[in-house]
């Protein structure tokens, strides 16, 4: 009788004889390449450096250095590789493609990237950036790394952006405050303007990217020749405990005070408490407070303020 596996080592093995199917490794010709996949990684890793030493790609790979000869005799006898005395030891030899090994790469590069695409086209932005986390986050417990390298950047909006934020401002503000639709048909009327309007010099989008996908957002608008003001400030949840959501705020007061504004304005509500610390620690005040029934909820709306030295 077979032993009975636990839940996660069950896991595992579902998600090795999914993948494995799912990339084409069963067939003996990975993305109909023609190549099996020990071959496939081999040719992937040769295109990618020309300082290959056979023993190095071995432990590379975790392939059998006996195996992997055979491979390489194999791309030789195609044409596909060359051979070049290592400077720094005469008994090694370096590994590199030749241009008839790069042109047989290229299909099998290329059916792999449209492969990834055919799944990234039936998903939206967040499930896109929950597959990504999620990949990272596998690939990081298998291989026993022991950290997080995250690399997150800010950057001016790109065409596509002003989708996310809208798409972003809806889901989160539903999730984590009941709010109903119309907050994201306001976030909606918000972002038109922004780009119907668009101010150059006197207005800027603030995009918080981690990992390639966004993650938070800030946005300045004139509002007069000397106000400016902050608006559709958010980082998702994946982005938060980074500091973003104050770097974005100290962005936008930074470009609203190289603008030639002398003061900022933003409105919140008072159940939003760490946007409220993030405005605090900038330098804000709240000047005003009203209470409101909007976007399906009772809330305290608050009008904070910001003087900008010269």
């Amino acid at each position: 009788m077979a032993a009975t596996d636990s839940p996660a080592i069950a896991a595992i093995r579902r998600f090795n004889r999914f993948h494995t199917r799912w990339i084409g490794a069963l067939g003996g010709s990975l993305h109909g390449s023609g190549f099996a996949l020990a071959e496939s990684r081999v040719l992937y890793e040769l295109a990618q450096r020309d300082d290959w030493l056979a023993s190095e790609l071995a432990r590379e790979l975790a392939l059998d250095p006996a195996y992997l000869s055979r491979i390489l005799k194999g791309f030789a006898a195609a044409g596909w590789l060359r051979r070049e005395r290592s400077p720094d030891d005469g008994r090694a030899s370096h590994l590199l493609l030749t241009r008839e090994g790069h042109d047989a790469f290229r299909p099998l590069d290329e059916a792999s990237r449209d492969q990834a695409g055919s799944i990234l086209a039936r998903l939206g932005q967040a499930e896109q950036a929950d597959l990504v986390e999620a990949l990272g986050t596998a690939e990081r417990l298998l291989s026993g790394a022991c950290e997080r390298k995250w690399q997150p950047l800010i950057r001016e909006h790109r065409p596509g952006d002003i989708g996310w934020v809208i798409s972003a401002h809806g889901r989160l503000y539903a999730e984590d405050y009941g709010w109903d639709i119309s907050f994201e048909a306001l976030v909606a009327e918000i972002a038109a303007k922004f780009l119907r309007d668009f101010v150059r010099g006197k207005e800027r989008c603030f995009i918080a990217e981690l990992d390639g996908m966004p993650v938070g957002s800030a946005f300045v608008v004139r509002e007069s020749d000397e106000v400016a003001k902050l608006r559709l400030v958010l980082v998702e949840k994946r982005g938060q405990g980074l500091g973003l959501g104050k770097a974005l705020v100290q962005e936008a007061v930074g470009f609203a005070q190289s603008a030639g504004y002398r003061r900022m304005i933003l409105w919140t509500n008072d159940i939003l408490h760490a946007a409220r610390g993030i405005y605090l620690a900038a330098g804000f005040r709240l000047i005003a407070e009203e209470a409101h029934h909007s976007f399906g909820q009772d809330l305290v709306g608050q009008n904070w303020e910001l003087e900008l030295g010269r």
